[in-house]
């Protein structure tokens, strides 16, 4: 069985996104910030990581790069979410550049069908990228 967490400080996305998961065959972990979702991390050693980017305490991107840190949690893959998605296709396309060079798998939005997301985790797990 696949390990997931979810970071994200809003708690009933994350249920939700923890529901459609679990129905589909993942191990489900949640984390209501950066600092948290490090934390768990290093506990649990999950496959993927889904992360908001807009959290407090510590961002997304801060938790990212502090797991990239650690010999322990630098490989586990990471897809970062927003529910901020720019209009101008173009300027989405520059933060999803952003965060692929940042280490991130992906940079999906919270507002993609919830099947979709699954989807793509299920791929990005079978991927050796």
């Amino acid at each position: 069985m696949m390990k997931l967490l979810i970071v994200d400080d809003d708690k009933d996305f994350r249920e939700v996104l923890a529901t459609k998961f679990t129905a589909s065959g993942f191990e489900v972990t949640g984390a209501g910030d950066g600092e948290e979702g490090v934390a768990k991390a290093k506990e649990i050693l999950p496959d993927l990581i889904l992360m908001d980017v807009k959290m407090p305490k510590l961002d997304g991107v801060g938790a990212m790069l502090k797991l990239r840190e650690d010999p322990k949690t630098k490989n586990i893959k990471v897809v970062l979410l927003t529910a901020y998605g720019d209009p101008q296709p173009e300027i989405y396309k520059n933060d999803q550049r952003f965060a692929q060079e940042l280490g991130a798998l992906e940079y999906l939005l919270k507002t993609q069908d919830l099947e979709d997301i699954v989807t793509k985790a299920k791929e990005f797990l079978q991927s050796n990228r």
